[in-house]
């Protein structure tokens, strides 16, 4: 399943959550600000920053504050 670490202010987040629920894709959302062991995995896979969104695949990609184009190119591959 896809993680998206994310958080509730940042209109990235809300721009690929949009994204994954129009296209009716199951995902797992993660707050990093209510989840300190998830911020702290976002700062490893960022050198040390907190960049949100930050969304994971099950096949080991990553993709670090795409945009929507990004996303959708992902989410077709």
């Amino acid at each position: 399943m896809i993680k998206v670490f994310a958080t509730t202010w940042c209109g990235d987040c809300r721009m690929a959550k949009h994204v994954l629920d129009a296209r009716s894709i199951a995902y797992e959302y993660i707050d990093i600000d209510l989840a300190p062991e998830a911020a702290a995995l976002v700062q490893r896979i960022n050198g040390g920053f907190r960049t949100v969104p930050t969304i994971l695949f099950p096949d080991g990609r990553v993709l670090v504050e795409p945009s929507r184009l990004e996303l959708e190119e992902a989410l077709a591959a």
